[in-house]
């Protein structure tokens, strides 16, 4: 992740997460990339980016004979960290993973979390994507600089709904949106929801005046023309998106969100070799790459150690932008 703006600590490169629940009936083998019982965790609510990602990749990876009879389940909670605390008392349970993110990095220290990323079996970061300025079709807001000039205005009377907890991808993205439009982070009234598919209704119902999320998880309502867009919070446009960047919009800011997967604590080498083996044969697939595209994730494949690292230097990181934003 980096921070192209003085709170550059943030942006590019935020990893991302495929976290699918995967109950596989194949070979006892243990060889391969077959799991009998493998389940996946997805720590918020359904039409969340955590459970798009997930779902899309159990199917990808049914599609492409990897395994099958794959399981998918929720279990929001905290920004994450209740999934979190579920998974790392999981203890060697080599059957069991859960899809994260940067939400999750982010909810760790905004919750005071007992349990961290430290707790768990890093395996892979899949994905990474741009977050999305989304609002709803009737909303009186047609560009981004008709928003940013109301924002400015009156930042309390504007409030800003995301999918993530403070300190998660959503969140962070209007904050550092907020700094480079001279608008005090504290000023802004965020309004948390568990997920992208709770978030989706109050923009709906315009009971946000905008909203902020992953760039795959509205494709099909901005299609549908019931969301407009009004940006893209990267580095550069969304091919087949016609939404300026921020710094099209005069903002000397861009972030991206990641998301990956990581499973319990006390795993055996060869238990995590298989995990990690299983997310290998996905990111090769045809599927999995046909998926990228269409949802509008660019690749970020990281496994085992090397992702760990990233892990622990993303928290770091998020720390350091909470603390540089007064939140």
């Amino acid at each position: 992740m980096r921070l192209r703006t003085p709170l550059a600590l943030f942006g590019a490169a935020l990893l991302v997460v495929v976290g699918p629940p995967l109950l596989s009936a194949g070979s006892d083998s243990d060889t391969g990339t077959q799991i009998p019982g493998l389940r996946f965790m997805v720590p918020n609510t359904p039409g969340g980016g955590y459970d798009i990602t997930a779902r899309t990749a159990a199917k990808n990876a049914e599609d492409a004979g990897l395994t099958h009879s794959i399981e998918v389940f929720n279990l929001p909670g905290a920004g994450g960290t209740v999934g979190l605390a579920r998974l790392a008392g999981e203890h060697g349970n080599g059957k069991l993973a859960m899809s994260m993110g940067l939400g999750v990095v982010g909810a760790v220290h905004t919750n005071k979390s007992p349990k961290t990323l430290a707790d768990t079996t890093p395996i892979a970061r899949l994905t990474e994507e741009q977050d999305i300025v989304v609002v709803a079709k009737d909303s009186p807001y047609r560009t981004i600089d008709q928003l940013l000039t109301a924002w400015k205005k009156d930042p309390g009377r504007i409030p800003v709904g995301g999918g993530s907890s403070p300190g998660g991808p959503d969140h962070l993205a209007p904050m550092l949106m907020a700094k480079a439009a001279g608008i005090a982070p504290r000023e802004v009234n965020y309004i948390p929801f568990d997920g992208g598919g709770e978030l989706l209704a109050s923009i709906l119902g315009n009971k946000v005046g905008f909203g902020v999320s992953g760039v795959g998880e509205y494709l099909d309502q901005i299609r549908a023309g019931e969301l407009r867009l009004l940006a893209v919070t990267g580095p550069k446009r969304v091919p087949g998106l016609d939404a300026p960047t921020l710094r099209e919009a005069g903002l000397d800011t861009d972030f991206t969100n990641w998301r990956g997967i990581v499973a319990p604590p006390g795993l055996s080498d060869a238990e995590r070799d298989k995990l990690v083996s299983l997310v290998r044969g996905l990111h090769t697939s045809q599927q999995w790459q046909d998926s990228m595209k269409k949802n509008g994730w660019d690749d970020a494949f990281l496994t085992g150690d090397a992702f760990g690292d990233f892990l622990e230097a993303q928290d770091q990181r998020v720390a350091t932008v909470l603390k540089e934003l007064g939140l």
